[in-house]
């Protein structure tokens, strides 16, 4: 019997269990929960991903209303589709809101039992790892001092792309951005310039690790089960997990090292790691972070930049070039504010270039880097709407349908940067007024890196439109088909026909 007969017949073995559980057992007796079907509940659903899932959530939406349940046997899952219930919800009622759902073994392992920002349940860890983050990394003045990774950065991936564009072959640039951009996040993490082999051994485990883990967080109400069937698996992962420390242990003590003489060195950069090294965890008698801890903080932060700004800088990218005359109204503004013979856009001229601001705004809009955030849970039963949501209860919000609902965005599907500008749609990206869109969440779980997130998308679309003109390949359309990964990719990844602009 092949491994793919024994899983199904393990997952099968698992529905049937949660089926007699849930018919023999009242869950939720006396409370009215959202409606929603009585039992949502088989094979297609645990096997699929939620991008996958997400034409069945819209349907049930439509049937069921902006707030609707799904009971996946004991697990309670509500969902709301609507912007103004999202408000309530995450800003109205966001000390009760901004709770997470326990952890699966898998990413509990990988997350040092929820000790990491995304993870960490609302209370005082989260506070101190969050105010850390925004404090020491993500402070305007400290993101200013990581301005020579990120022109380091932009002048290696200029090189890259120059580099086949004249080989005068259609470029893909997917792996390129993503290169790019774990290299700047390994930069702000560990304070230096990694070579090239050490950047490619981190990222293949990075991603190894990002690619095994859906599987056992969709199983997560059968954690006991999941133990026994999947040990193998389990194991795989743990050692993925191991061969990740070793790289990244070496670096985080080299660290230490430095922080112990960087008095006498004017070279040195305040990086996460030293922001790490002397924090005292709450109500644990001072007790600083473990090497372990280190690792799984830094690993969030790399995977939490990368992949979400690498997969927005793509879809940003395609929609000027499926749209010239877009992209050319943004090289007239590059070129009014630094000229036409400056070799880069500097990161003090961005604030100067509004169609940019509108450019980066339209992208996350149309595409946001996930069309679900990550799972939320209430602190405490409460009402909601004339709803109870159960404390043992997820909660999610299908963000994508917000930033494409026809009562609030004239022509949701086009790709129109001018909705941003003066005199056309007044967005609070934040979330903090109303919701109209949110792809960096909203409320006290809101991205800490919403801001350098905007920083890196705005100086490396502004660049790479001042550097290249990017236009479609002869007799191929650019396809904006969306795709399930880490994050909402696309489907078929960007190739362009790329030249480099006169001077």
């Amino acid at each position: 019997m092949d491994s793919l007969s024994i899983i199904l017949i393990s997952l099968s073995l698992c529905v049937g269990v949660a089926l007699v559980t849930t018919l023999f057992t009242k869950p939720h007796k006396k409370r009215k929960l959202p409606p929603g079907p009585p039992l949502l509940y088989n094979l297609e659903w645990l096997t699929k991903s939620m991008f996958e899932l997400e034409p069945i959530l819209r349907r049930l939406s439509s049937k069921y209303g902006p707030i609707f349940t799904i009971l996946q046997g004991p697990r309670t899952h509500i969902y709301i589709s609507d912007h103004s219930l999202a408000h309530k919800a995450l800003v109205g009622k966001g000390s009760t809101f901004s709770d997470r759902p326990p952890a699966s073994e898998a990413t509990g392992k990988l997350t040092s039992n929820q000790r990491t920002i995304s993870h960490a349940g609302y209370g005082p860890l989260w506070r101190l790892l969050r105010r850390n983050l925004m404090s020491e990394i993500l402070h305007p003045s400290k993101v200013k001092t990581f301005a020579q990774g990120r022109e380091w950065v932009l002048k290696m991936l200029i090189e890259e792309v120059r580099r086949h564009a004249d080989s005068g072959e259609p470029v893909f640039v997917a792996e390129s951005f993503q290169y790019a951009m774990f290299c700047l996040l390994l930069f702000m993490s560990f304070g230096q310039k990694l070579d090239g082999s050490t950047v490619k051994k981190i990222k293949d485990v990075q991603q190894s690790l990002l690619a095994r883990s859906p599987i056992f967080n969709s199983l997560l109400f059968f954690s006991n089960i999941v133990k026994i069937l999947f040990r193998g698996r389990l194991n795989e992962l743990i050692e993925i997990r191991r061969d990740q420390e070793k790289l990244l242990l070496p670096l985080i003590r080299a660290r230490k090292d430095k922080n112990k003489n960087h008095q006498d060195d004017n070279t040195f950069l305040f990086s996460y790691v030293d922001s790490l090294l002397d924090v005292e965890l709450p109500d644990e008698e001072g007790r600083k972070f473990t090497e372990g801890e280190i690792v799984s903080l830094c690993s969030e932060f790399l995977s939490a930049g990368t992949d979400t700004t690498s997969t927005s800088l793509q879809w940003i990218m395609a929609n000027l070039v499926k749209n010239p005359g877009i992209q050319q109204k943004l090289v007239d503004e590059i070129e009014r504010v630094v000229g036409k013979e400056a070799e880069i856009v500097r990161e003090e001229d961005l604030n100067a270039m509004p169609y940019l601001k509108a450019v980066i705004m339209e992208g996350l809009r149309r595409h946001p880097p996930s069309h679900f955030v990550l799972p939320h849970a209430v602190s405490e039963e409460v009402t909601f709407e004339g709803y109870v949501i159960p404390k043992d209860a997820t909660i999610n919000f299908l963000i994508a349908d917000m930033g494409m609902d026809e009562k609030v965005w004239d022509e949701p599907m086009a790709f129109r940067p001018e909705r941003f500008l003066d005199g056309g749609e007044k967005v609070d990206i934040t979330g903090s007024r109303e919701i109209k869109m949110m792809p960096f969440g909203v409320g006290r779980r809101i991205c800490p890196g919403l801001n350098l997130a905007m920083l890196h998308l705005e100086y490396f679309v502004a660049n790479l439109v001042k550097v290249f003109e990017w236009k479609t390949v002869d007799g191929e359309e650019v396809d904006l088909t969306e795709t399930d990964g880490f994050t909402t990719m696309m489907k078929k990844p960007l190739k362009a026909k790329i030249t480099p602009r006169r001077m």
